[in-house]
Parts: structure tokens; C-alpha cells; sequence
């Protein structure tokens, strides 16, 4: 399944697309996640299904706001057995993580090919 591109275009503070990879929905998360795009990226995780690979590596800010959907669909795939995983975590973008103390409890890989060695 491929999901529809969201948020093109030169002014768009967030750009979110999709592929699948191994039968996982991997989404490519470009720009900023905080308030301003919350409901946008709430969205699109609700269409990604149940096996998710976030990759994180475009972005360049998250808020408390986003760290928080990334850990509720976290919870949600380790309820229902389903694979979760985030790749492309830079510190000096997601901050929030580290300061939280979830980047030493979340399924993080430096890449595409790590994450799959560990959840497929």
C-alpha cells in the first residue's frame, strides 16, 4: 500500500510520504513536528496500519506534541504485537526524546536495513 504524498509544496512546514518495505509501512517525516502539524502527522500514522518504520531523518524540529503520537503508536504496536521502529533520530532535531528519557526505551536504528534486522 502506498499512501498518498501530504503536505508538498515550497511553504509546507510538513512533508510526509509513504512506501512499503518488506510488507512495513515505512513514512518519511520531512520538516517540523509541533503543534502546528499535529493533527496533520496524527492522520497519516492513522492510515499507515499496524507494521510502521518512521523514518525521522528529515526532520528538523520536534515538540513534546509529536514525541507523544510517536509514543502512543508505539504503545499501540506493542499491544497488538504488531513491528514498530524509528530510524534517522538526529539529537540536536528531537531533543525532546533525550530530555524525556524515551530515546533509551523507543525502538531506535541508525538504519532502514538495522531496523528491519531487528523487528523483522
Amino acid at each position: 500500500m502506498t499512501m498518498p504524498e501530504n503536505g508538498n509544496g515550497p511553504s509546507a512546514a510538513l512533508s510526509l510520504t509513504s512506501s512499503t518495505v518488506d510488507g512495513i509501512t515505512l513514512i518519511r517525516v520531512d520538516g517540523v513536528l509541533d503543534a502546528t502539524t499535529r493533527e496533520q502527522f496524527a492522520d497519516y500514522l492513522s492510515m499507515a496500519g499496524s507494521d510502521v518504520i518512521l523514518d525521522l531523518a528529515g526532520v528538523t524540529f520536534m515538540d513534546s506534541r509529536a514525541l507523544g503520537l510517536i509514543v502512543h503508536h508505539w504503545q499501540t504496536s506493542l499491544a497488538s504485537g504488531a513491528k514498530f521502529a524509528l530510524i534517522g533520530v538526529e539529537y540536536s532535531k528531537s531533543k525532546v526524546m533525550w530530555i524525556t528519557g524515551l530515546a533509551q526505551r523507543l525502538p531506535l536504528y541508525d538504519t532502514l536495513d538495522d531496523a528491519l534486522a531487528a523487528i523483522g
